[in-house]
């Protein structure tokens, strides 16, 4: 018998929807693996797609920080909500998100070697946080967008202080046209971003391996259609492009008019921007998404050391 429990049941059936015994079923299926029981679900059409950002496991607070035509987004966990609504964690996350504008690349390690503003780096500020405030913490990952002739514009979903909060977005727009212009069709497409979670600008930057386990999971809807091979195939297909036109970002159809895709939403906006504008980059950070509360290997390290 599979080796799983009832909380492994609850839990499937919080990120499928699935009935009780259906996802018991799955799980005894799929030897208590949790994801192979949601593709399996899903194969059935007994579960609806779930996107990443339902799967956030850790607590803490994005910031984000523009300076000229680079931005930076950065994410700093900790193990409660409470800690994320401390005035001594945010600085922390608000200095840290500032010294990562500095840094070149995405490299967490580096930001963690630079000097922090209060004096020591970034990593001597974060084993005193984790002494002081008593619980464990890691700064988990950054990225940084920049433009050449722009504007990178910042928006925060349901900021819990200015540029901190649980989704930060960045939008890299490429124009010479008028900037504060520019800068409000920026906004909109954080706001879309935010919304609408795409996960790649086109439809080529979309995860293989994602594309892949789609493709699988049509595969088996089709093949219990009973329909002809050939159709089957059209069947894959159209599953698969949907999904890719779905969560690409110049794909994906506008929150705001529900009907027109973003690309065409940029185009559009040149003319009253007075140049041609193109969106090149973007950051969305969702709190914890795709982790579990258990990956704290950094913050860890850190409470050991300061305990012994």
């Amino acid at each position: 018998m599979a080796a799983f429990t009832a909380a492994d049941v609850k839990a499937l059936r919080e990120k499928t929807g699935a009935g009780m015994m259906d996802a018991k079923k799955a799980l005894e299926a799929a030897d208590g693996n949790i994801e192979a029981a949601v593709d399996a679900l899903r194969a059935k059409g007994l579960a609806t797609a779930q996107k990443k950002s339902s799967r956030t496991a850790a607590e803490g607070l994005v910031g984000i920080a523009v300076e000229g035509t680079k931005g930076v987004a950065v994410e700093v966990n900790s193990e409660t909500d409470f800690v994320a609504k401390n005035d001594q964690f945010q600085d922390f996350v608000r200095k840290t998100t500032q010294v990562a504008l500095g840094v070149a690349g995405d490299d967490v390690d580096a930001v963690k070697a630079a000097a922090y503003p209060d004096g020591g780096t970034v990593a001597d500020k974060l084993t005193d946080n984790v002494a002081t405030i008593g619980e464990n913490q890691q700064i988990r990952r950054i990225k940084t967008v920049s433009v050449t002739n722009g504007v990178i514009v910042p928006y925060m979903h349901n900021a819990v202080a200015p540029d901190l909060g649980k989704i930060g977005v960045l939008v890299a727009l490429e124009s010479e046209g008028d900037q504060d212009k520019l800068a409000e069709l920026g906004k909109k497409l954080g706001m879309h971003i935010a919304a609408a979670f795409p996960q790649a600008l086109t439809a080529d930057g979309l995860d293989a391996d994602v594309i892949e386990r789609e493709r699988a999971i049509a595969k088996e809807k089709a093949a219990e259609s009973g329909k002809p091979e050939n159709v089957q195939e059209k069947m894959v297909e159209g599953a698969v492009n949907k999904y890719a036109k779905e969560n690409a970002l110049l794909s994906q159809v506008y929150v705001i008019d529900n009907k027109t895709p973003i690309a065409q939403v940029v185009e559009a906006a040149a003319k009253d921007i007075g140049a041609k504008v193109e969106l090149v980059d973007y950051v969305r950070f969702q709190l914890g998404e795709g982790i579990e509360k258990e990956e704290s290997d950094f913050a860890a390290e850190v409470a050991a050391a300061v305990a012994g």
